[in-house]
């Protein structure tokens, strides 16, 4: 069964770009959704792509990174019927909330002796 990859894009990535790069690997517009808003001059959107092998999963990442994307998500398992906006975006949200962030660094101070003999008055 193929996979979905799906990017999320900012506002200042084109989306016309996107589809005619992902065109020009062969894919038919059957094979990817680019999911926008009513405004989607300046607004960030949702592109999904129907993967059937390795291979063009890294030619599809290298795509969505020349086109600024955000954050990639692969969908094992999941074919481009299944992927509804509503679908992926709870499946998206889920992955979020169970992703540990970085914390910030913590700045331990050391134990030391206080004042010792050395300290001149």
């Amino acid at each position: 069964m193929s996979s979905i990859l799906a990017g999320l894009f900012g506002p200042h990535s084109d989306y016309k770009k996107l589809e005619k790069e992902i065109e020009g690997l062969g894919l038919l517009d059957s094979e990817y959704i680019v999911y926008l808003s009513d405004d989607h001059h300046n607004s960030q959107y949702l592109a999904s792509v129907e993967i059937k092998n390795r291979d063009l999963t890294d030619k599809m990442r290298c795509i969505f990174d020349e086109n600024h994307v955000h954050k990639t998500y692969l969908f094992e398992n999941m074919s481009i019927d299944q992927a509804s906006y509503s679908h992926l975006k709870r499946l998206i949200d889920a992955r979020s909330k169970a992703e540990i962030h970085n914390s910030p660094d913590v700045r331990r101070k050391a134990q030391h002796d206080g004042m010792n003999s050395e300290v001149k008055a």
